[in-house]
């Protein structure tokens, strides 16, 4: 258990070491709406060592979505322009959300975004 407790103490203080590199990437507003209310770092793939790539800056409203909290399909409108971020936890992570969704725009939306064509195969099936 001290190893696990360890592991994860230690990769929370590597995360932190990206937070004021990301804030000022995303312009110190959440990178999937533009809120400024209760910044934090979200880590995207928690299974694999943290990079620029792989965290985003959310509000507590888009990190509660990405956790698996439902929102209204009008909700999620706000994070539709999130898609054509080049990066990996911006784009992929709110095509993630956006998919649970299944209002026809939401598809269409990630169809058409850049997104890597076996990414968006994995997130539309």
């Amino acid at each position: 258990m001290a190893q696990g407790y360890q592991g994860n103490k230690d990769r929370l203080a590597e995360i932190s070491s990206f937070g004021k590199t990301i804030s000022k990437r995303a312009g110190f507003k959440c990178e999937w709406c533009e809120s400024k209310d209760d910044l934090r770092v979200w880590d995207y793939k928690p299974d694999v060592s943290p990079t620029m790539e792989t965290l985003a800056l959310l509000c507590q409203q888009c990190r509660d979505w990405a956790e698996g909290r439902k929102a209204a399909a009008n909700e999620l409108r706000s994070i539709r322009n999130a898609l054509w971020s080049d990066i990996p936890a911006v784009a992929e992570g709110a095509a993630r959300v956006l998919a649970r969704c299944k209002e026809p725009w939401t598809r269409e939306a990630i169809e058409e975004s850049f997104i890597d064509d076996a990414v968006k195969s994995e997130i539309l099936r």
